[in-house]
């Protein structure tokens, strides 16, 4: 028995099939490339998330700051008087918090 030959629709869709496939596999990467998270159009939230920590970052640099220069005043070698009385009276839960400590030396 005679073999049919594929119809020419058959021979074009075999002939189509491998670069279909590599168009289909470049437009899915491009797609992510544009869309996807770390794509393109995620960009502008990346540099609102970056100003956003920046904020951050620099508030915490202020306290950072504050937080030292209380540390210094407490340096047992030549500690504030002023600093420790705060600290002692704020610890043993003798001053309110509204209350405002005035030494009278």
């Amino acid at each position: 028995m005679a073999r049919a030959k594929p119809s020419s629709f058959r021979k074009t869709m075999r002939r189509a099939a491998l670069p279909a496939l590599g168009f289909t596999i470049l437009a899915f990467f491009g797609a992510y490339a544009v869309l996807g998270p770390n794509g393109m159009l995620a960009y502008g939230d990346y540099k609102r998330q970056l100003a956003k920590r920046e904020k951050q970052y620099a508030a915490l640099d202020q306290r950072r700051t504050v937080l030292k220069n209380r540390v210094a005043l407490l340096d047992p070698d030549h500690a504030n008087p002023d600093m420790v009385d705060e600290m002692v009276r704020k610890e043993l839960n003798v001053a309110h918090p509204d209350e405002v400590i005035v030494p009278l030396r």
